[in-house]
Parts: C-alpha cells; sequence; structure tokens
C-alpha cells in the first residue's frame, strides 16, 4: 500500500487485487494475504482479507479500501471478485468483465462506458486485463464479476444517480492510486456531468456551486436536474471545460457567498484558497454610491448575508448585486470566451439581482 497519508488505491486497484487473489486461488495457490498489483505507476501490495475457492474452476475473494486524507465514500467497502475459468471458443477474448450486485449500469451516453453495461471504467478494465492475462491458461475464458455489496446504498451519496448511473456506484481509477478531493481525479468526476448534458442533447444548461444552489435552482428556475451542473469549488475549471465543448452560454446561479469570489477573479472558490468577498463588496459598494460608515461595517461583516442587510438599509441592494453580477460576466470574457447569464440568490432562493434573463416555475 501506499505510505503518503495523502494518497490510497483506487476502487479499481482492489478490483484487480481481488480478481488476481480469486485466479491464483483456482490455479492452487491457498492462503493468499497479499498480491501485487501492477499499476499504470507502480507495483503496489494490497492485502486480501478472505479469499475462498468455490469449486475447481471459480473463487471469489474479498479485500477493503483503506481510510487516507480525503472525503472518500467508498473507503472501507468491501470489493469483490468471484473469478470463473470456461473453455474458451475460437472468438473469444480470455478475460469476460462484468459486473455484480452494488455496481451500477449505465443508462444515458456520454460517460466512457457504453450504455448498457457495467459502469467499471477502462482503467479498471485494463488493469485486470494486464495483471490476469499471462496467468489465465491455455484454452480457458476467465470471467471476472466485481460486486460491491454496499454500493447502491452509497451511490445514493454520489452524483451516479445525476449522471444516468443506476444501482451501485462506479469502479474507478486512471493511475491505480487515489489522491484527495482537489486532484485531477474529482475534477474527471464532475465533467462528465457537461459529456452527459452534451450526449443528451440537454440544452439552456444551469451552472451552480454544489446541492445547496441546485435545490434552489430547482425551487426557483423552470429548469430538470438534468440541466443542472454542479463545479463544486471549481468555477474556472468547469467553465474552461465547457469552453472546450462548445458550451459558450449558460446560466450561472448560486448563493452570492460563494459567487461574488468570482467577481474578483477567484476561479477556485475554496475559503483556503482565497476568500475575498467583504473586500470585493465594499468595492462595489462605494462604486455605487455608498459612504464611508457603511462601507466600513460592511468591511466589519461575517458574512455576505450581513452585507445584504446593510445594504438594503440603504437602499443599494440590488443595484450593487447588479454591478457584482456584471463583473462575474465580464471576469468569464475576459478568461473564457464565454456569455453567463448570473443570478445571485440569497439562502432563502431570493433573487438578488435583477439583470439577468429569467425563466421561473409557473
Amino acid at each position: 500500500m501506499t505510505n503518503d497519508n495523502y494518497t490510497g488505491v483506487t476502487t479499481g486497484t482492489i478490483a484487480t487485487a481481488c480478481s488476481l487473489a480469486a485466479l491464483d486461488a483456482i490455479l492452487d495457490t491457498p492462503d493468499i494475504a497479499c498480491v501485487k498489483v501492477e499499476t499504470p505507476k507502480k507495483v503496489l501490495d494490497i492485502i486480501i482479507d478472505e479469499c475462498k475457492l468455490i469449486s475447481s474452476f471459480k473463487a471469489c475473494a474479498v479485500a477493503h479500501k483503506n481510510p487516507y486524507n480525503d472525503p472518500d465514500v467508498t473507503v472501507d467497502l468491501a470489493i469483490i471478485s468471484t473469478v470463473e475459468l470456461f473453455d474458451k471458443t475460437d472468438e473469444e477474448d480470455n478475460i469476460i468483465i462484468t459486473g455484480g450486485e452494488g455496481v451500477g449500469i449505465i443508462t444515458k451516453p456520454g460517460l466512457q462506458i457504453p450504455v448498457g453495461d457495467y459502469a467499471i471504467n477502462p482503467g479498471p478494465r485494463h488493469m485486470i486485463v494486464k495483471n490476469l492475462s499471462d496467468k489465465i491458461p491455455d484454452g480457458k475464458v476467465a470471467k471476472v464479476t466485481i460486486s460491491i455489496p454496499e454500493g447502491k446504498d452509497i451511490a445514493k451519496k454520489t452524483m451516479n444517480p445525476k449522471l444516468g448511473i443506476i444501482g451501485g456506484i462506479s469502479v474507478l481509477g486512471t493511475t491505480g492510486i487515489a489522491r484527495s478531493m482537489s486532484s485531477d481525479a474529482y475534477k474527471n468526476s464532475i465533467v462528465t456531468q457537461l459529456d452527459v448534458a452534451l450526449a443528451s442533447g440537454i440544452e439552456d444548461l444551469v451552472f451552480v456551486p454544489g446541492n445547496i444552489g441546485e435545490k434552489l435552482a430547482l425551487k426557483d428556475l423552470d429548469v430538470t436536474k438534468e440541466q443542472i451542473v454542479q463545479t463544486g469549488n471549481f468555477a474556472g475549471f468547469m467553465f474552461e471545460e465547457a469552453e472546450k465543448r462548445g458550451i459558450t452560454k449558460f446560466t450561472y446561479f448560486g448563493h452570492m457567498g460563494k459567487l461574488i469570489k468570482v467577481a474578483g477573479g477567484i476561479f477556485d472558490t475554496k475559503h483556503a484558497v482565497a476568500d475575498g468577498r467583504r473586500e470585493i463588496m465594499v468595492t462595489h459598494a462605494a462604486l455605487c454610491g455608498a459612504d464611508r460608515v457603511h462601507l466600513q461595517r460592511l468591511f466589519d461583516s461575517k458574512t455576505t448575508d450581513d452585507m445584504m442587510d446593510i445594504l438594503n438599509e440603504i437602499g443599494l441592494s440590488v443595484e450593487v448585486s447588479n454591478s457584482i453580477a456584471q463583473a462575474i460576466r465580464d471576469r468569464c470574457k475576459q478568461r473564457f470566451d464565454l456569455d453567463l447569464n448570473v443570478i445571485l440568490v440569497d439562502m432563502e432562493g431570493n433573487y438578488l439581482n435583477d439583470n439577468m434573463e429569467i425563466s421561473t416555475k409557473n
């Protein structure tokens, strides 16, 4: 296993390890406690919790993903691989990979796996093939079935239902090593929303920071869940990926406290990366005519909701919100070829600016 607390292993690596152990059990290697998995990055030692020979041609093995410094919903999940050997026919590949309980099935186009297949991504499939191929006896085919018993329940905490992956989680991994949420792995998981939307012909997309923005957008706007794209803290990354895919016009909807950062050119909105909310608010309030006393009160405020209360007192809330929304549009035009419709709201979903296009629910 890796020694870095900021890294772990992917579900694909664990699935490969279990497949190796199960195959070895069929080939008369008893008491398997650990296997070596060749990943695209390096060879890893993976501990096997249990390996059981079911018959002379069938075995299964189970292992868990160890915790690492990341809120990964798949940590500590049991991943099982069942391997069966069959006689080979002329046209068959020597490895068949499929899913079992708790592995999702693809129901929408736009992902790496075709509709109707199990959500075992190309990376894990390649790893399984690479690690098992040389061990399969001549004239035999290995059928590998990956199962994740708790996967169906865990999937509710992921984007899978929204992406059209039904009935379980995905078996993921490109390098075999999982890194923290700030890494490319997390970005790759959220960008799939764009590919699914494009493949499904969905138009009029609404980008939101996260779950709160999505709930408010569904409540206030005439949109469906399929039209909504969550950016997380990676607004700039998602805008860039949208531009690459030819998506140049969409609505950017969300709470003032998150979107205001983009008005200051902060495209990674994680608080630990940069804040600047009060400085941006004070600047736009000053441009709109607020006096020094109220500017000081704004600067001393802890939240953007408190700031909006002060602006309401002096009759500048809409004017300042319009100025911030326009600054968000301008910043995005400077960096990307995007024409954004910006809608700023408070925690109740009340609109703060009025310089936007809006299609509300009847």
